[in-house]
């Protein structure tokens, strides 16, 4: 494009030949049965056609001309849109103007004959010249946008259109040119929307030299007039409704942004709202979608709450909600999706509303209906579907704990609606069967996808009923309690009506009569948090009185449930659950009632009968789950059972006799005893340390047995020490490398025979009784309490006795998955190595179907190959993990653990010398377990603690991750239509988990102000919650060490450094875009670090300049990371700003790109310098330097459709849809692995 009179000079002839040549080459593109190389050639040469300097001339006159084919003009526009997008900085002043002149022309020749993605297109080119002239070069757009809106309709569409797209790309996106531009166009948007009184009401003082708009006005004046006009009678035609809902779009992009004040003066709220009373779906969902939008914003003035949020508690406004929330119930069987879809979207524009009531409850103008509000927040909460329901769920927790609005007598009068619909709603809906005609299950199931959401939706559902149960007993104690003992009386006389009597041979964990006890235990648990919070928070002598009834009433009710009889040994868990809930909640001051839920907990049977296999399970469950819960009694009234010791001793044993007459099973029932020794102030402390010690010695013994230190010297005596010997000769023996279904496949009674040594030898060994003992002796203990400083002196002494050996079952049950030492088995069955040792786990997410489901398919193969490989796995996984367990239990003991000077080193090598050879899963809880290891080093001892341990753990989850990374993505290239799909996503899935672990623990010790040690709450999935235990240390304090945070060690110590960054420049290629973010941000947070003078700085500086900024390059260039291009961009900022300065190498890597000039690159240098404070230009800068390097979305490649936005699922929608922490951002702590441990097959 040379110049605009070059442009127009071309002859008639010319310009049709080419456009003739134009139209032949998408005739070839489009035509299905053009052969492959004609399309090829064709492709190229539309190609070249958009890089030749004529190319937006030619654009011009095929997008103008209405004779040529809709395909053939949007080409042409396409052509325009190149130019402008790509080329814009290269063309004159003449040439620019000349480039938007055109797009001016195009616009004002928009026709009502013209397809739709031509007047969208025509509309995004106007906004994409906007962003690059508007206020620099063009300053008239606003007059010419005002003239086309005095057009037809077709005019006023494609205004709308422009107002649209140029409000989402300034206020909506983190476009490039936008932000290369800072807040110019912000502020001409703000301008020319807002009607002129306004601006100058709301900014008297405002600069006023470049005036843009045209006209006092304003768009929001214009736009609310024109949607009055479309609405006025009630009666809408098509035309009415198209223009009306294009104005509603247009209203909810800019709502978010506009100043309230001219929304109130321009009475676009009360149009909106106006547009709900009209009986048209589509115009009443784009207007809730505005409503919602607007009320999303984050706060108001009070003046604006008045007038903007007010409106809405007004009796009118109230009952015409009310009206059109009562006309969009749904019948389940047979759903009206549009009107489904606005109900949701209607339910989540009351949550904003409410949410806003909660935050300013002093704003709510005087005369407001809040009855009418929570009434119609209650008929929201009732709604059949959850999905409906959970906004307004949601939003009763936060009323209810706001302090204004939670004590408000408009609310009292709903508490029973509240416990009501909580009481019904916290069922376990996803124990019922798919096919359920329950009509929460039928909406459900419209409603969810996937078994993964279905548990995270419900897990939000469930807790949200819990918390308004809590709060509305806090409030309301005796009525509500009453109420809720009342309820459960019912459930209780009647939990087995309409269904059989219960049988162990139709045993299910999931009955109807288990289900329905189960929800009102929920309610009660619920209840009993609530009671405590007021028991604590109330202290007049009218409330002790109170309190004293109450826990009379708590008393006598729990008595008569431990009187009555059920069968089910889930029933059974389920009541000696709430019983203890009881004895350590509300009642537990009262020791005579917990001894005799102890004495309960003793006494309980559940005889076991033959062939009744999951009814025998679950009072294996039961007995384990009892176990726990006398722990739990124990630690809390140690000093009332330590009175009657010998007495619990003699019944402990008794049932431990009954349980199962092995080692293991007394060593678990003698940690109740322990526990009751251990923490008995009452009893004088040596003589405490004297039983203790009694307690431990067998233990101590059995480990520093020479037989077991000589079981643990070599891998072959190992596999004899757990019965694993005769493993490989039987396998060899069976040829079970040509079975191809292990599961079908009954083992003979030789296989039985090794199968019940296996579980023989384990039970044998010091492992699980050692951890039984020490989790009870440190676990949950204040580090300045008394038994926790007994228990630090009790293990000092052990732990040398305990760790050599302890060290070699973590390094020889590692080695066991290294299949070059299954020296015995023949090269071609080595493949069976990994099959035994891959788990079979239920985790949600990965796998098909409930736990139930799993555990099922587990124990229906426990007799059969699969069985065998089973125990074998289970078997090494035992002593794996149980020895990590007891390595976390020894690193809460502090310098009793970690001032072993010569620890570090062997600690290393049995943790991560094989771990290689673990599978990315078992990786992955490695991991997991030694964070807290490194956590809890004390500040003196990481000098010789960490240094060891992190290279060794960055060393091999580099390699590790890496090479799983690459095998994963070589699978995929070589992908048939015949292979697994289903395995190769749960690979890519564990394979991510890994990935994630491995950020999180790099984050962790990296991420800046996180100085301090951490407790680690353990939780189902393996991920360890990390919460502050202590606050950050002042810099001043006198006496400090040099490094006073891991972090400050970590990024001084080279050992360690060099494979951590080594792995977060790989992780920067990992196709993780969640772990890939967190790494940049990490990566951006110690760039400055290295911008001084010393030799490490130096070294690190050099690496970060070359192999991180290559890395972060690749990906920018890489489509599948283009949802991260900013995240990259801002780490190469940090890259230029802070190193170009002493070096040249990110320059010249740079420089190395094909077409990158040094001009070039010394401008947006220049340029990063003036913007480091402002980070959307920095972003905005490299993105612009790179743009020739950018990958392009897939969708927007044409190899994926884009996603239809009316098929995706709100943000709000989406939250629920995620698993989510308690309220207080903690989650309460497993107590054990074992679990876990119990998921695997």
């Amino acid at each position: 494009m040379s110049s605009p009179k070059g442009m127009n000079s071309h002859s008639g002839d010319g310009k049709a030949e080419i456009h003739t040549e134009i139209l032949r080459a998408l005739e070839v593109v489009h035509e299905p049965k053009t052969p492959n190389d004609l399309r090829q050639n064709a492709s190229r040469y539309l190609e070249e056609i958009r890089s030749n300097e004529e190319a937006p001339y030619h654009g011009f006159g095929l997008a103008l001309s209405k004779q040529q084919p809709a395909i053939v003009r949007h080409y042409g526009l396409s052509l325009l849109e190149y130019a402008v997008r790509h080329r814009w900085s290269d063309y004159t002043t003449e040439q620019r103007n000349a480039l938007r002149e055109w797009v001016v022309t195009l616009a004002q020749h928009a026709t009502d004959g013209d397809p739709l993605y031509i007047a969208n297109k025509v509309a995004e080119l106007w906004v994409e010249v906007a962003k690059r002239s508007w206020g620099l070069e063009w300053f008239d757009m606003d007059e010419l946008l005002v003239r086309s809106w005095d057009g037809p309709l077709v005019q006023k569409t494609l205004v709308l259109n422009v107002l649209e797209t140029l409000s989402e790309e300034i206020f909506g996106s983190d476009d490039t040119t936008v932000a290369l531009r800072g807040n110019e166009l912000n502020a001409a948007c703000i301008d020319i929307f807002t009607p002129l009184a306004v601006l100058t009401e709301q900014f008297p003082k405002r600069e006023t030299t470049l005036d843009l708009r045209f006209g006092d006005r304003g768009w929001l004046t214009r736009m609310a007039d024109l949607l009055d006009q479309c609405i006025e009678g009630g009666n809408v035609n098509p035309d009415q409704q198209l223009c009306g809902v294009k104005l509603l779009t247009t209203f909810k992009s800019i709502i978010s942004w506009v100043i309230p004040r001219a929304l109130v003066t321009t009475h676009s709220v009360n149009r909106i709202c106006a547009c709900l009373a009209v009986s048209n779906l589509p115009l009443q969902l784009a207007a809730v979608d505005s409503l919602y939008t607007l009320y999303n914003r984050t706060r108001f003035s009070e003046g604006d709450f008045r007038d903007v949020v007010g409106p809405i508690f007004t009796d009118q406004t109230l009952h015409l909600l009310k009206q059109l929330h009562e006309w969009l119930i749904v019948d389940p069987l047979d759903i009206d999706e549009a009107k489904y879809l606005l109900l949701k979207k209607f339910s989540e524009m009351n949550f904003n509303i409410g949410r806003l009531l909660e935050e300013s409850p002093s704003f709510i103008p005087q005369g407001s209906n809040l009855a009418g509000f929570l009434r119609l927040l209650i008929d929201i909460m009732k709604n059949q579907s959850l999905h409906v329901s959970i906004p307004a769920l949601h939003l009763w927790v936060k009323l209810l704990s706001s302090e204004k609005i939670g004590e408000s007598p408009d609310i009292l009068p709903l508490i029973g609606d509240l416990l009501e619909i909580c009481s019904q709603r916290l069922i376990r809906f996803e124990s019922l069967p798919d096919d359920s005609h329950h009509p929460s299950i039928l909406f459900l199931n419209e409603d969810v996808d996937t078994m993964p959401e279905k548990h995270a939706f419900l897990g939000n559902y469930a807790r949200f009923c819990n918390q308004i149960v809590e709060l509305v007993v806090q409030k309301q104690p005796i009525d509500a309690l009453y109420h809720i003992l009342a309820q459960a009386d019912h459930i209780l006389a009647h939990v087995y009506d309409g269904e059989p009597a219960f049988q162990a041979s139709t045993y299910t964990k999931t009955s109807i009569p288990f289900l329905r006890l189960d929800a009102q235990f929920n309610v009660i648990e619920a209840a009993l948090k609530g009671c405590l919070k007021w028991l604590t928070h109330s202290g007049s002598t009218t409330v002790e009185h109170e309190h004293e009834v109450m826990m009379n009433n708590l008393q006598s009710w729990c008595d008569r449930l431990l009187g009555l009889i059920f069968e089910d040994p889930s029933i059974k868990q389920r009541v000696t659950q709430l019983a203890v809930g009881f004895a350590i909640g509300p009642l537990k001051r009262n020791a005579r009632f917990a001894l005799r839920i102890f004495d309960y907990i003793l006494d309980m049977r559940c005889p076991t009968f033959p062939g009744c296999v999951a009814y025998n399970d679950a009072v294996k469950e039961l007995q384990g789950f009892s176990l726990h819960q006398l722990q739990r009694l124990a630690m809390r009234f140690a000093d009332d059972l330590v009175t009657i010791f010998d007495n619990v001793e003699r019944k402990l044993m008794t049932v431990s006799q009954e349980v199962a007459p092995d080692i293991q099973t007394k060593a678990r029932y003698s940690s109740v005893l322990f526990i009751i020794v251990h923490r008995a102030p009452s009893v004088e402390a040596n003589l405490r340390q004297a039983r203790l010690d009694q307690f431990l010695q067998p233990l101590i013994d059995q480990w520093q047995s020479p037989t077991l230190s000589h079981s643990l010297s070599s891998f072959t005596d190992f596999n004899r020490l757990l019965g694993l010997d005769n493993i490989q000769q039987y396998l060899i023996s069976r040829a079970v490398h040509q079975i191809h279904e292990w599961s079908l496949h009954t083992l003979d009674d030789e296989g039985k025979v090794l199968q019940e040594n296996l579980q023989r030898a384990l039970d044998g060994l010091p492992l699980r009784a050692t951890k039984a003992i020490m989790s009870v002796s440190i676990e949950r203990l204040e580090e300045s309490s008394e038994p926790f400083k007994m228990a630090c002196k009790l293990w000092q002494k052990n732990i040398p006795f305990i760790l050599p050996n302890l060290l070699q079952f973590i390094s020889r049950s590692q080695a066991f998955h290294d299949p070059n030492n299954w020296s015995d088995l023949p090269p071609e069955m080595l493949s069976v190595v990994r099959r035994i040792l891959t788990d079979r786990f239920w985790q949600v997410g990965i796998s098909q179907g409930s736990r139930d489901d799993f555990y099922a398919k587990v124990g229906d193969t426990k007799t059969t190959m699969e069985g065998l490989a089973s125990t074998i796995r289970g078997t090494i996984r035992t002593v794996r993990e149980t020895g990590y367990r007891l390595l976390y239990y020894m690193s809460l003991l502090g310098e009793s653990f970690y001032s072993f000077e010569e620890l570090p080193g062997p600690l290393s090598q049995a943790l991560f010398r094989d771990a290689c050879a673990l599978s990315p899963h078992q990786i992955a809880i490695l991991v997991e377990m030694v964070r807290p290891v490194i956590d809890n080093c004390p500040k003196k001892s990481r000098s010789h603690f960490l240094p060891p341990i992190l290279s060794a753990l960055f060393e091999q989850l580099d390699r590790k991750a890496s090479a799983e990374w690459m095998r994963i993505e070589a699978r995929k290239e070589a992908a048939a239509e015949e292979d697994d799909l289903t395995s190769e996503m749960k690979d890519e899935s564990i394979l991510r988990q890994l990935t994630m672990a491995s950020v999180m623990l790099v984050v962790g010790l990296l991420e800046p102000g996180k100085p301090g040690k951490y407790h680690h709450i353990l939780v189902e999935d393996h991920l360890l919650i990390r919460v502050s235990a202590m606050p950050p240390t002042s810099p001043d304090t006198v006496g400090t060490p040099a490094y006073e945070t891991t972090r400050d060690f970590i990024l001084q110590t080279l050992e360690i450094l060099k494979p951590l960054i080594m792995f977060c420049t790989h992780a920067l290629r990992m196709r993780d875009t969640r772990a890939c973010s967190m790494i940049t941000r990490v990566l951006r947070s110690i760039v400055p670090e290295f911008a001084g003078e010393n030799p490490v700085e130096s070294d690190v500086r050099e690496f970060i300049s070359t192999e991180v900024l290559k890395a972060c390059i690749t990906s920018i260039n890489d489509p599948y990371f283009v949802e991260l291009q900013k995240d990259f961009a801002q780490l190469i900022a940090s890259i230029l700003i802070s190193y170009t300065p002493r070096t040249d190498t990110p320059k010249q890597i740079l420089l190395s790109l094909p077409g990158m000039s040094a001009e070039r690159l010394e401008k947006s240098v220049r340029h990063l310098y003036k913007a480091q404070q402002a980070t959307r230009q920095q972003r905005a800068i490299v993105l612009e330097l790179l743009e020739g390097f950018r990958g392009v979305a897939i969708h927007e490649q044409g190899k994926l459709p884009k996603p239809n936005p009316k098929k995706m699922r709100s943000a709000m929608q989406e939250k629920y849809m995620t698993v989510e922490v308690q309220a207080n951002g903690k989650k309460e702590a497993s107590p054990d692995l074992g679990g876990i441990a119990d998921m695997f097959g």
